[in-house]
């Protein structure tokens, strides 16, 4: 169970450096309003409505109707955070915690039993047969 337990901790934690550090880009193509095609990793393909016009550039601009957008999702690239950058307050506060922490786990004080190194009296005689009372 703690093997277990342990494994898929450490494939989480796993899976999560990797989606961190992971970048990606979105590339959608627009006719108009609509959305034609949606491309991750690569080119999204065209309607083809692209204006190719030889009157000229202006032309062209003016009645274009597709657009293209583009999403860029960056990755963490510094994984290693040293403790110089940190700010007064937060180095306080890592200190703070390690201590408090480190004297949560120290051990209790042993417990005094007071008649420790005392012995029970010796049975006599055995009372509960003597006056005929038994559990049942």
């Amino acid at each position: 169970m703690k093997k277990g337990f342990q494994k898929s901790v450490s494939t989480v934690l796993a899976l999560l450096v990797l989606v961190s550090t992971f970048s990606f880009t979105i590339d959608k193509h627009f006719c108009g309003s609509f959305l034609v095609d949606q491309a991750v990793f690569s080119k999204a393909s065209t309607c083809g409505m692209d204006m190719h016009s030889h009157l000229g550039t202006d032309l062209m601009d003016q009645n274009k109707c597709c657009t293209n957008q583009h999403i860029s999702v960056k990755g963490q690239d510094e994984l290693k955070i040293t403790f110089n950058s940190l700010d007064f307050n937060q180095q306080l506060f890592i200190v703070a915690f390690t201590f408090s922490f480190d004297k949560l786990f120290d051990g209790l004080p042993q417990q005094v039993i007071p008649y420790r190194n005392y012995t029970p009296p010796l049975i006599v005689k055995d009372i509960p047969v003597l006056n005929e009372t038994f559990l049942i």
